[in-house]
Order: C-alpha cells, then structure tokens, then sequence
C-alpha cells in the first residue's frame, strides 16, 4: 500500500501557472503590437505554448490522482509522463516557430517602434514566470511530480528567451542594426532545444522504468542488508517508479523449516521498513526457501539468472 502525495496541492500549483500563462500572453502580445518586433511575437507564441502546456499538467495531476481501477491495477501516476512528454515537444515546437519567423525576417528587416515600452512590459511578464517557475520547481522537488517540474523548465525556458529578445530589441535600439532582432530570436530558439531534450529524456527513463534514485536506493540497499543474517538472504530486488509512486519487488528467502506464519511475518516486517523510509512505496515480497537452488534464479537480472 502506498501513501497518497497531496495531489489537490499539485493541482494548486498547476493552476498557479495556468494563470500566470494567462497574463504574461496578455502582456507580450501588447508590447508585439507596440513594437512589431519579431523577437517579440516569438516570446508571444512561446507563451501560448506554455497555457497549452499548463492545461495539460493540470489534467495530468488530476488523472494521475485517481485511484487504481480494473483497467489499471498499479494506478494512474504514469499519466504525468504524458504531460512532461507534451511539454518537451511543446518546447520543441515553440523553437520550430520562433526559427521560421526569425529567418523569415533576417531576409527582410523591419524597424522596432516604441522599443523601450515594449522592454518594459515584456519585462514585466517575464518576472512574473520567473517567479512562478521558481514556486513550481521546488514544490516539484518537495512533491516528486515530474509534471510541475517540466511546466518549470518550460516557463524558466521562456524567461530566457524573453531575456534573449530583450536583449536583442535594446541593441537593435542602440545600434540601428535591425536584422539583430532576428538574429537573436533564431539563437534563442537554437538554446531552448537543449532543455526540450532534458525534458524529454526524463520522461523516456520513466516509461521505461527506470529505477529510483540513487539516494533511494542506496538507503533501500542498506536497510536490506540488515536482514541477510542468520540463514536469511534477500534476492532479485527491482525497484522502478512512477512519477511520484516508488514499486518494490523482492524475494526473501529463509530456511525451509521454517513455518509459514514465521515466514510471513519477516515478509511483513521487511516491507513495513521498506515503506518508512520510502512512504509512497508499493513493496511485494516473494517467499522461498534458502535451501532450493531454484530459489536463488532470477531470469530478470541484468546479469541473468544467479
């Protein structure tokens, strides 16, 4: 059995960046339309992308919440896998559309106007996802959810593309060289690619199963080691997770005269450790005895069987 992470908490967040989304989008389409800046209308359309964004992760945290039905016996919590997944290709296909728009207009330069207003409202959104990200993140951290973790990365991400475009509007001011305002526009959608591939290889290690992190498992391989003592070993230990859900599996293996109740009540014990030390853990333990050497095969070890 494993304890329930505060998803109505998550969601909270997750709403957080829906109406942060909300107004920065507001924010940068009035200083495009004061500017006409390129560069701008590309930190306007990486903002659409994280509403997008956001409204997925708050319907991945409330489906990830639900309890284990007949069609999906270990729950929901891998359904914040599609959420991250869909923020690492929205970011991807925000650089795609800030590319086009930025070459389309290297060809063509164009004169910014009213530049220094549009700075400062843009400015303006830009703190406010700064500060979002920097809640989202560590309650992504504290609640182990990949999802607030990606929608971080991603509005982090257009904090950077809005500090590359600011940029880029200000030289073009100080300059008169119109074709900058493209040039940067098309380098920061070059940079944001690299947290799109973070994003998403994240999110390919957990649907493939990865195992738990190493801190985890260094303190799960310690607590087992305690109970190889006294004729007792523990064997093909797989651990994986979930988005926030730890698995456990393991075979414990004891003399065979043993009785079963004093088998069972070790197993209950072991897994019981298991939980204090990772509380949203799922353990499953296999009895067998230490004697048959069938017992110690393990097929689904890296190593093969022992």
């Amino acid at each position: 059995m494993t304890s329930p992470r505060p998803q109505g908490s998550a969601q909270s967040y997750a709403l957080l960046s829906v109406g942060a989304a909300v107004a920065t989008i507001t924010l940068k389409l009035v200083a495009w339309h004061l500017t006409k800046s390129v560069g701008l209308l590309s930190d306007a359309v990486e903002s659409v992308v994280n509403l997008l964004a956001a409204v997925v992760a708050l319907w991945a945290l409330r489906f990830a919440a639900e309890p284990p039905d007949a069609e999906h016996r270990f729950g929901h919590a891998k359904a914040e896998y599609l959420a991250s997944a869909f923020e690492g290709l929205a970011i991807l296909g925000a650089s795609v559309a800030i590319a086009l728009t930025a070459w389309a207009r290297i060809a063509d330069p164009q004169p910014i106007e009213d530049a220094w207003l549009g700075i400062g409202v843009s400015s303006v959104a830009s703190a406010i996802n700064g500060g979002v990200a920097f809640v989202l993140f560590r309650a992504g951290k504290r609640l182990d959810s990949i999802t607030l973790r990606s929608d971080a990365h991603h509005l982090m991400t257009d904090v950077w593309t809005s500090a590359g475009v600011l940029a880029g509007v200000a030289l073009v001011q100080v300059t008169g060289w119109h074709v900058l305002d493209p040039i940067v526009a098309l380098a920061v959608a070059t940079n944001i690619v690299w947290m799109a591939g973070k994003i998403l290889l994240e999110t390919a290690h957990g649907l493939l199963d990865k195992t738990i992190p190493e801190g985890e498992q260094a303190a799960l391989d310690t607590l087992l080691d305690r109970y190889r003592t006294g004729g007792i070993d523990l064997h093909a230990v797989r651990t994986r997770q979930a988005g926030p859900v730890r698995f456990v599996d393991m075979h414990v293996l004891v003399p065979g005269g043993w009785t079963v109740q004093h088998g069972h009540d070790l197993c209950e014990e072991i897994e019981r450790e298991v939980r204090a030390i990772l509380p949203r853990a799922s353990v499953l333990t296999h009895l067998e005895p230490i004697e048959d050497p069938v017992s110690w095969d393990d097929p689904g070890s890296p190593n093969g069987p022992r």
